[in-house]
């Protein structure tokens, strides 16, 4: 009789009806900051501007942020768990793209490099066009360099995630009556995460000390 919107509920219907009721009653099951999480869908989702690939990653955040805060609640007879699996995936998945991007991107910016250093050689003898090409060559390292910042979160973001996934899966593990969830992540994705982690700490290591 009190509800905001009666269902059935859309999405949009719902993220309504948490900010109407949120201090009233899901504050009281969750951490009241995510309020901050509720706006943020709310904004993006409907909303007529297109996704870049950055907005979607921070949608997809912000949903686990707010599936993991109700899993302390219930697991909702298995439906959160497996919500939880399906959006991780889709991290991972936009992560892989990211990282395939940023690599396309960094060979790009390779052969730029490398075309302009041949046309510097053989323009040696006029300075002013040399230094011309100095400025614009510049850019092109910024490029690259935050490239490999983009590369080195994308790392860090998919060990990050597959870590949430095996702490869900422990947790079930200590429920009985908890339901196991539709996919898992293997030990070897874990382990190649690691990896790449350890050689995109290594390179940075090195960065520094050049």
């Amino acid at each position: 009789q009190i509800l905001y919107l009666k269902p059935p509920w859309t999405l949009a219907n719902l993220l309504k009806c948490y900010k109407k009721h949120w201090m009233a009653v899901f504050g009281y099951v969750v951490p009241r900051s995510l309020l901050s999480t509720i706006e943020c869908l709310s904004k993006h989702l409907y909303t007529d501007k297109p996704f870049d690939s950055s907005t979607v990653r921070i949608l997809l955040q912000e949903s686990k942020k707010l599936l993991h805060a109700f899993s302390s609640r219930s697991d909702y007879n298995g439906v959160l768990p497996r919500a939880y699996a399906e959006v991780t995936k889709l991290c991972e998945t936009l992560g892989q793209v990211r990282a395939a991007l940023v690599e396309q991107d960094l060979s790009e910016d390779i052969m730029v490099l490398s075309e302009n250093a041949a046309c510097e050689k053989m323009e040696a003898t006029t300075p002013n066009l040399q230094n011309t090409e100095e400025k614009e060559l510049q850019p092109s390292f910024q490029v690259a360099q935050e490239n490999r910042h983009q590369e080195i979160w994308s790392v860090l973001e998919g060990v990050w995630n597959t870590m949430n996934l095996y702490s869900i899966e422990i947790f079930q593990k200590l429920d009985p009556s908890a339901v196991t969830m539709a996919a898992k992540a293997s030990f070897e994705e874990a382990f190649l995460g690691l990896q790449k982690l350890l050689a995109a700490v290594k390179d940075i290591r090195e960065g520094i000390g050049r």
